[in-house]
């Protein structure tokens, strides 16, 4: 009787033992249902899942392609060439880097930029870099003061056309690339007299541009504030690293990264050298306006003991209307455009 039992045993654990041998081979595992009818255990996935495959002896069939590792991130550009000596990137490697210092006791007033006229030529700065910048232009008679033309802005990519006067004047500003109160931050407050009236009319550092734009663009650096344009956004920040590396000026950690993105686009940008004011050949004298009395009015004589003027209203009562810059009683804080007339 034993031996018919054991006999009747046989199958089922030949059976399990087929079923594993198939599932090496990678055959149907159907068989794991029959090897698990049996009275003696049943054989489940995980018992044989442990098991280790031998090689098998079937032709491989084709493996897929294991995917490429990760590249590593750094958290840093990728190194790239060496940047062009004399380039906007290479020059912005030789800026120094550190944290803001405060505004404190920092004066628009001590860059001297309202009543500029380093060249000495009689005409202040603001109408010099308008001179510069605006195409189309037409002066006043006087030969400074720009009176009209038409300007390609930068910041925009627009074309405003410029025209003098209380409403339109501020539609076009002059802006100081690298912010007076910036620099005051990163530098500048160590500076004497000269130097701050000198970087406040470098035409180096000074674009005609979009008012609103400019007013938008408060003190801001490059990692707080760029032109919209796009386009012009290499050369922006290039003239950025100009002036400071020019002037000493160092950059803040996230100044630095934010104009190595934008100049990561254009390593090759030049460093800009010195721009200054346009010559006035170009120009059109505009239509001629009286800058003397018509006959039969009483010349404009200014006190001459008392040449300061608390008012417009005492000016004109002085008869000395308008002023202009450079004037006898000439005084900015009555020339509410800037535009080197007080008074109009």
């Amino acid at each position: 009787m034993s031996r018919t039992v054991a006999a009747r045993r046989r199958p089922p654990r030949a059976i399990a033992a087929a079923c594993l041998v198939a599932v090496a081979l990678l055959l149907p595992a159907g068989c794991a249902v029959a090897a698990g009818a049996g009275p003696d255990r049943a054989v489940t996935p995980s018992a044989t899942s442990v098991r280790p495959a031998p090689a098998s002896p079937l032709p491989a069939g084709p493996t897929p392609a294991s995917p490429a590792p990760a590249p590593e991130r750094s958290g840093t550009p990728h190194a790239t060439a060496a940047p062009l000596p004399g380039s906007a990137l290479a020059t912005l490697a030789q800026l120094d880097v550190k944290g803001r210092a405060p505004l404190t006791d920092y004066d628009r007033a001590r860059f001297g930029y309202e009543d500029g006229d380093l060249d000495g030529d009689g005409c202040d700065t603001r109408n010099e870099i308008l001179r510069r910048d605006l195409v189309d232009v037409v002066l006043r008679p006087d030969g400074c003061l720009v009176d009209s033309g038409v300007l390609a802005d930068p910041y925009s990519g627009r074309t405003i056309a410029f025209e003098r006067g209380v409403q339109t004047s501020p539609l076009v500003q002059i802006d100081h690339v690298v912010a007076l109160a910036d620099a005051w931050q990163k530098g500048a407050q160590h500076w004497d007299a000269a130097t701050s009236e000198r970087f406040g009319n470098d035409p180096l550092n000074l674009l005609a541009v979009d008012g609103p734009l400019n007013q938008r663009k408060g003190a801001g650096d490059a990692a707080t504030w760029l032109p919209p344009h796009k386009a012009f956004r290499c050369a922006y920040v290039a003239r950025q690293v100009a002036v400071k590396h020019a002037y000493g000026l160092w950059v803040t950690a996230a100044e630095r990264d934010a104009m190595a993105r934008v100049l990561g686009g254009c390593p090759d940008e030049p460093l800009p050298g010195p721009s200054g004011p346009a010559p006035r050949s170009p120009a059109s004298p505009g239509p001629a306006v009286p800058s003397t009395p018509t006959p039969g009015s009483p010349a404009p004589t200014p006190p001459a003991d008392a040449p300061y003027y608390a008012s417009c209203a005492e000016a004109r009562a002085a008869g000395v209307t308008p002023l202009h810059r450079g004037t006898p009683g000439y005084r900015p804080g009555m020339d509410g455009d800037g535009d080197g007339i007080a008074c109009e």
